[in-house]
């Protein structure tokens, strides 16, 4: 029988997190007391050290609109270089039929 995967909210991370920054209390501890293994926990404090502003975004939805503008930029290049591949090859093909 399969197990369903738990999913936490953005502020329940956070606060778990910070109980661990804030409290002299070890991580392990922390982590069975909300009944999580201690192994989320420390992902979830890494993930926090490393972008505090934009930590927990969620699955692929970017929070941050200088990402976002990024992103679409990158999307609007590959899609330019692709028309361009596409009129190259056109040109080429008809260049060859011609006298």
């Amino acid at each position: 029988m399969a197990e369903t995967r738990r999913q936490y909210s953005k502020e329940f991370k956070t606060a778990a997190v910070e109980l661990v920054l804030k409290h002299e209390k070890p991580a392990v501890a922390i982590a069975g007391d909300l009944g999580i293994r201690a192994e989320l926990l420390y992902r979830w404090k890494q993930e926090y050290h490393n972008s505090k502003r934009i930590a927990f975004s969620g699955s692929g939805h970017v929070s941050d609109p200088a990402q976002a503008e990024l992103k679409a930029a990158v999307k609007r290049a590959t899609d330019a270089e692709e028309e361009r591949d596409i009129l190259k090859k056109a040109l080429a093909i008809f260049s060859k039929g011609a006298p």
